[in-house]
Order: C-alpha cells, then sequence, then structure tokens
C-alpha cells in the first residue's frame, strides 16, 4: 500500500504569488494514497529538508513528492534528504510547478488547478516507482586536453598537479595558442610572452602531462571514465627525438617568402619552420605545400628538388618519408579548449550571415588591418621589432582609427553577439600606440564601451584621459585610399553630426568566432553547440563548464567570447571538476537508463542507429554448450544517457526506462 507524502513549496514569492500553494497542498491531501500532505515558503532550506526527514520517519512514507522548481535545480536535494531518512531515494520525485504553471501564467485559478493536475500526475508515477540502485562503473584515472592555449594549458598543469595524467593535444606545431601572439595582455599591460612562456615550458615539462603537438582528435569512443581516444599525429617530416632545435635547417631553406600565420600575414617565414622563438616543443615542421621538395613530388618529378635542409641537419633529424601515425590514449574525462579565432572579414564565407565588411576595404585598401595584425606590430617578436609601421610602406602613422563591432552585434552582416574583449583590447591598443607614437593622434569609432570586468572600466578611461585616445560614438559608413591617406566616412550619433576625417592606417576590432572545425569536433565528442560553432554548457548556471555528454568539460573561448583571466578561471573549475571524477577508482552513475527485454528483442538493431551516445550493443546468447544461438541489443549502462530515444523507435517495446516505465507514465497520464 503507497503512503505518499506531498510537499509543496512557495519559492518565496515565485510561486505562491500566483499558484494558492495551500490550496495544491489541501487538494492534494485528498489523492488516493497520499497520507501527508502540507506547504511551505522555502522546502530546499534546512527547515524544509528537516520536514521532509521527519514526515518520512513518523508517517512511514513510502514515496514522496515535492511540487516545486525544476527537477534540473534541486532534485538531487530532495534526494539526498529522503536517502537521508532511509528511503531509496529514486522513490522522490518533483512536481515542477514553477517554470510549468507559476511563471508561465498570469490567472492565479489557472496556475492553481494547472498545479493540483501537474502533482497529482507525479503522485501517480511515484506509486509505480521501484527503489533503484546507482550504476558503479570502472574509471580510467587520467584526462585528454584538446587545445594547448592558455586554457588547456591551465586546465592540463591543475589536473596535473593534482595527482593524475593528461594527454594535451595541440593541432599547432607549438602550444601557446593566440596569446602567444599578444604583445600586453589588459588590463595591466603584462608581457604576454612573460606570463605564457613559463607556463608552457612547465606543461612540456611535467612529469604527468604526455604532449602531442601538430596533431589532431581522430576519433572518441567510449563513455564517462573510459574514453577511448584516437589521435592523428601529423607528419612533421622532422624526427622530434632527434632534433635538438638547432635552427640549421631554417637558415639553409631557399623559400623564406612564405606568409607566417604567427604574424597574421605580416612577416614570413621559410618552409620548415618554427612558428616563433619561444615555441614549445622547439620541433620544426616542414610546410609540405610550400616545400619545393613536396612540392616536386606532388607533380610526379622524380628529379629531387631542395633538400638543402636535410643536408644541413647534423642530426640526421629531416624525414622526406615521414608519415602521419594514429596512436590510441585511454582516459576518463575530456576537456575541450580549443580556444577561438578572429573573423576573417576578406574571406570568412562559412555561413549565410558572414557576408564581409566590403565598404572597409580589408584586403583591398591598403594599411586597413584587423587586431591581430596590429598586436603583431606592437610585439617586440613581431614583424617590425615592435615598431607600429604602415604595412604598405613602412612608414610611422600619426593618424590610427580604430573601429570597433566589426562582425559582431551586426545580425544582418555579422554575428548578434557580442565579442566581450574587443572594447578591451582596442582601448590596450590605443595606449600601446601612444607609449609608441608619442605624437599620433588614435580615435576609436564604437557603439558603446563593454567593460565589465575588475579594473576594466578603469583601464578605458586610463586611455582617453591619460593617453588622449578620441573615442566618436557611432559608426563609420564608408573608408577609402585618397593619396597617402584613408579617408573615413561617419556619423557622431552624440552631436548628431557627420564625420570626414584622414588616417594613416586603420585597425579592425573584428568579431570572436569559434575555431574552425568545431562542429566535427563537437560531433565526434556527442556534444551539442550553438548555431555559431560555440560548445554549449550543460547548464549555464548551475553547470558552466560541464558539457550535454556525461565526462567531457568545457574551457574557455571555444564555449563562448572570453578573455584570458575568464579562460584561465574557467580552465581551474574544469580541471576540479575532472580531479574529483578521477579521485575514485569508480564512478557513480544514476540509474535512469534504457533495459532490454532479451526475450521479445527483435534484433533489429533500430535503437542502434538512433541512439545519439552509441550506448546500444550487440549481445550474444548462447546455449549452455556454448553455441550461439541468437544476436541480441544490449544498453551500456555506462554510455546510456536516459533520453529514450531507443525505447520510441523500438516496434517489439523491447525497452524500458528505468524510472520511466510505461506503467508509470500511463499512470501519470491517466491521473491528467
Amino acid at each position: 500500500m503507497s503512503r505518499i507524502g506531498v510537499f509543496v513549496c512557495h519559492c518565496g514569492e515565485n510561486i505562491a504569488r500566483t499558484v494558492d500553494t495551500a490550496a495544491v497542498a489541501q487538494e492534494c491531501g485528498k489523492l488516493p494514497g497520499v497520507i501527508h500532505s502540507v506547504d511551505y515558503k522555502y522546502m530546499c532550506s534546512d527547515p524544509g529538508q528537516l520536514m521532509v526527514k521527519q514526515a518520512i520517519a513518523e508517517h512511514k512514507l513510502t514515496g514522496v513528492v515535492v511540487a516545486a522548481c525544476s527537477p534540473h535545480m534541486h532534485e538531487k536535494t530532495f534526494r539526498r534528504a529522503t536517502a537521508g531518512a532511509g528511503l531509496n531515494p529514486f522513490l522522490c520525485e518533483m512536481a515542477n510547478v514553477r517554470e510549468h504553471c507559476s511563471w508561465i501564467h498570469e490567472s492565479r485559478t489557472a496556475a492553481t488547478e494547472k498545479a493540483i493536475d501537474a502533482t497529482r500526475m507525479i503522485v501517480e508515477k511515484v506509486k509505480r516507482n521501484a527503489p533503484l540502485s546507482p550504476i558503479h562503473i570502472p574509471v580510467t584515472r587520467r584526462a585528454l586536453v584538446i587545445g594547448g592555449g592558455i586554457a588547456g594549458i591551465q586546465a592540463a598543469l591543475d589536473i596535473a598537479d593534482g595527482g593524475r595524467e593528461v594527454v594535451l593535444v595541440e593541432k599547432e606545431p607549438s602550444i601557446g595558442g593566440h596569446m602567444s601572439q599578444l604583445s600586453e595582455t589588459f588590463p595591466t599591460l603584462d608581457c604576454s610572452q612573460c606570463i605564457l612562456t613559463p607556463r608552457m615550458v612547465e606543461a612540456f615539462q611535467h612529469p604527468r602531462i604526455k604532449l602531442y603537438t601538430y596533431s589532431e582528435v581522430e576519433s572518441v569512443d567510449g563513455y564517462i571514465g573510459n574514453f577511448k581516444v584516437t589521435i592523428r599525429k601529423k607528419a612533421r617530416s622532422v624526427d622530434e627525438a632527434n632534433c635538438n632545435g638547432c635552427g640549421a635547417c631554417q637558415a639553409v631553406c631557399p623559400n623564406k617568402k612564405i606568409p607566417s600565420e604567427f604574424d597574421a600575414g605580416l612577416g614570413k617565414r621559410s618552409a620548415i619552420y618554427v612558428p616563433f622563438p619561444q615555441a614549445v616543443p622547439n620541433i620544426p615542421v616542414i610546410d609540405r605545400e610550400r616545400c619545393s621538395y613536396f612540392r616536386a613530388k606532388a607533380k610526379g618529378s622524380t628529379k629531387v628538388v631542395c633538400g638543402k635542409c636535410a643536408e644541413a641537419c647534423g642530426k640526421g633529424a629531416v624525414h622526406f618519408d615521414q608519415q602521419d601515425t594514429l596512436v590510441t590514449e585511454d582516459v576518463g574525462a575530456i576537456v575541450v579548449a580549443t580556444g577561438y579565432r578572429l573573423y576573417d572579414i576578406g574571406k570568412d564565407q562559412d555561413s549565410e550571415l558572414l557576408k564581409g565588411y566590403g565598404e572597409y576595404g580589408y584586403g583591398t585598401v591598403p594599411d586597413v588591418i584587423d587586431g591581430m595584425q596590429f598586436e603583431r606590430l606592437a610585439s617586440a617578436s613581431g614583424p617590425t621589432a615592435g615598431k607600429i609601421l604602415r604595412p604598405s610602406d613602412g612608414k610611422e602613422p600619426t593618424s590610427v582609427v580604430f573601429l570597433q563591432c566589426i562582425g559582431s552585434r551586426d545580425p544582418s552582416k555579422g554575428i548578434e553577439y557580442c565579442s566581450k574583449i574587443c572594447c578591451m583590447y582596442v582601448a590596450k591598443h590605443t595606449m600601446l600606440y601612444k607609449h609608441k607614437v608619442h605624437h599620433g593622434q588614435a580615435t576609436v569609432f564604437y557603439m558603446d564601451i563593454r567593460a565589465a570586468g575588475k579594473g576594466y572600466d578603469e583601464f578605458t578611461r586610463r586611455a582617453i584621459e591619460e593617453d588622449g585616445a578620441r573615442y566618436v560614438r557611432g559608426r563609420v559608413s564608408r573608408l577609402y585610399r585618397d593619396g597617402e591617406v584613408i579617408k573615413i566616412l561617419g556619423f557622431d550619433t552624440l552631436s548628431g553630426e557627420p564625420i570626414e576625417m584622414d588616417a594613416d592606417m586603420v585597425v579592425l576590432a573584428t568579431a570572436m568566432r569559434p575555431q574552425a572545425g568545431m562542429a566535427e569536433l563537437a560531433q565526434k565528442l556527442s556534444v551539442s553547440y550553438d548555431k555559431h560553432g560555440f560548445i554549449n554548457e550543460a547548464h549555464p548556471k548551475l553547470r558552466p563548464v560541464e558539457t550535454n555528454t556525461a565526462g567531457v568539460f568545457v574551457a574557455g573561448a571555444c564555449q563562448s567570447p572570453r578573455d584570458i583571466p575568464d579562460s584561465v578561471a574557467m580552465a581551474s573549475a574544469t580541471a576540479s571538476k575532472i580531479l574529483g571524477l578521477l579521485s575514485n577508482e569508480q564512478l557513480e552513475r544514476e540509474p535512469t537508463v534504457a533495459r532490454v527485454d532479451e526475450s521479445t528483442c527483435s534484433a533489429c538493431f533500430h535503437c542502434e542507429r538512433v541512439c545519439a551516445y552509441g550506448a546500444v550493443e550487440h549481445k550474444d546468447i548462447r546455449d549452455r554448450s556454448g553455441n550461439l544461438v541468437r544476436v541480441v541489443a544490449s544498453v551500456n549502462k555506462g554510455v546510456c544517457q536516459g533520453c529514450g530515444t531507443c525505447l520510441a523507435t523500438c516496434p517489439s517495446k523491447s525497452l524500458e526506462l528505468d524510472g520511466f516505465t510505461d506503467a508509470q507514465i500511463h499512470a501519470a497520464i491517466m491521473a491528467f
């Protein structure tokens, strides 16, 4: 016989303002099987949880229903309270009367009636709940970090310092990410390399970090605690074990006029190269598309062309016949920290929204550059050794115009979201420019200034008040070359006047976007992503570093536009989550998973085809002699996320979801 207790929460005024909680408790107390029904202001508080525990003990309850907020918020809270009173936690359910009733209805009568119906449905479901036990699965106590920027490095170091092994994978020849390209960082104007390089070296030398550079994740199989990851190590054409980074190969390479990706196309590199002097590891890679040897080979030539790098290498480390290799690593958790790329307004056309900014002349008007190119000009390791010079003629610009929100906050041409870092790095650029060109004038066209961070607003004010940057609230409609200057046509929305001015250089603050190929990576990891390609978090408030796939976490700008402090903080938060996950040899998971009735399974495997998590496996049924009788579907409890898709597609109705059986769902529907 059922002995159900119903507890209705006011949620302060969130529920009680629209729902008559006393009436809900009174009506639910009349339901068959309900022997205790009360309402209280805050059920999730300590006194509220104590009420649940006392009621279980006093009334010998066999089930608990809490009518309150979303189960995503406090189901675990009330199940812990239930377990604390000696009742199986899975005999406790929540009726969502906040999001489903009070927040969406204006009529108190209608909201109250709906809340009664919603609670009655859960009461009928709980009557048919069965005690369940958590699932325990073994854990591989090491982690994979995808991306070697500052977020990936921080996450890897924190996990490794916590005593767990880390596999760090970076697709570029060196770790460091975009932070390694920066001159100085806001709001303290610290030297980027001074901060980052020690961290890079520490990650490279850490005994518990295995580093794969110039490598990419090929495939991911398995589930939380037991992932099997295949990594493609791309051929460098250089033996990492023998190379000592002397640089002799780069010195003799005849092809030294290739635009440098690290210098944003402003500097040059050779066909065999190290991205930048502080690269980690300091091992060169051959650009096979630009190398004379490989280009001749691709054309079918049998004549040896060039090969000077191999001749110059005293260690014999250059191997033109080196091929990609695949390695497999077993890990228990995965961190996605792939970073960002800037919106290339000249070439970025991989979305219908991204239509370019022809009126700003990027790629056609000389001396119109983007923020990263200006960063490289200002950097001591950049192509001009830190001097601010015009790319077209090498002259020092006496006036520079900075245009903000190029691609950001512009649904008609670019992206509707704010890229968050642009206001700050533009303010930084005006300071760097003034520090290097004392007689120069920096002008910023902006929509509004978003400087929400510790010391950020003070930083932008410093750019204006101390360094003399001129801020104009308005947009530039067009710019064009007029002799040696760039004509700027715009509008000042504060004065209501049109503006026409000359500039020696124009810098475009372009939008921050996720890396190319993020959709493919997300699909390999079975994690969701938004329409822009940013990885979705499981919950923006309560689970900000987790994804919808258990065991896969996110850090840094691959989740949304973020600056360095936020990325580092997020990486450390991710590391703490993973260290908690890897702290035990076994992982405890909720038992809400699918179950196959092997006696009725027809082995059609429709369930396998629709399972988004790869949880359905083939199971051999054998007789006592070991002979194969038939094959049926089986659910890997460690992988299953309890979504129920397999149940909906099974033609023989051989699948049930523990905690959401057909009998439970039918009873809830009939109660309505």
